[in-house]
């Protein structure tokens, strides 16, 4: 069966959790006040981070597998956020899943299921590829991607039925909506203030550069 828009749902487990991750907002959902401290808190399912856990400045964004600006942000400002503040040990990044469909669910649990070490790897796949994957051929294409991060297409199937993983992700999905008031994607923290959309790296350094001073 070919993992697509339709068919995703069916081939899986998990249709009924895929289907709340694709769901809208309730109507009800509101933002809490928060402390940075209360973002930076790690999920039950652990946070995928880059640079070190010490640094002063610590950048969250939230992002769907399948938005465009996400993939625009990955493939365009996060190389020059990474090489600037990450790789220079001046930020920590954290990736959090906030996915849109059931495709941007499908492609962060692939994420999750291969090496520690090749996760962000494989974000990078999955943004650079957005286009050729996130279609007609979902299943095809993000296997292609898996066997190169080292999973077997076994493994890859035994990823897509993974219950507790589903449930992790949308668990970190539904936190971001309801307590730390995320609408769209992406959306960035920067230390608890909150930046919306895909940011050029001037603005990224502005914020980063005022955290660090206050």
């Amino acid at each position: 069966m070919k993992l697509n828009r339709r068919t995703f749902s069916q081939s899986l487990a998990l249709s009924a959790i895929a289907a709340t991750a694709t769901g809208a907002f309730s109507a009800g959902a509101f933002a809490q006040s928060f402390s940075p401290a209360d973002l930076h808190s790690a999920p039950a399912i652990g946070d995928k981070t880059l640079g070190p856990d010490d640094a002063s400045v610590i950048v969250v964004e939230y992002a769907s597998a399948t938005c465009p600006h996400c993939a625009a942000f990955h493939n365009g400002t996060f190389k020059e956020l990474k090489s600037e503040f990450i790789d220079t040990g001046k930020i920590k990044f954290i990736s959090r899943e906030f996915p849109l469909d059931d495709l941007a669910l499908a492609g962060f649990m692939v994420a999750r299921c291969v090496p520690d070490d090749k996760y962000f790897g494989m974000l990078d796949l999955i943004y650079e590829q957005q286009r050729t994957w996130a279609g007609q051929n979902a299943r095809t294409e993000l296997l292609k991607m898996a066997k190169l991060a080292g999973l077997s297409e076994a493994d890859f199937d035994a990823c897509l039925k993974n219950e507790d993983l589903a449930k992790g992700i949308l668990a970190i999905r539904k936190d971001g909506a309801e307590k730390f008031d995320v609408k769209a994607t992406p959306t960035f923290y920067v230390n608890g203030k909150k930046l919306e959309g895909n940011r050029d790296i001037a603005g990224f350094r502005k914020a980063i550069e005022a955290a660090a001073s206050s």
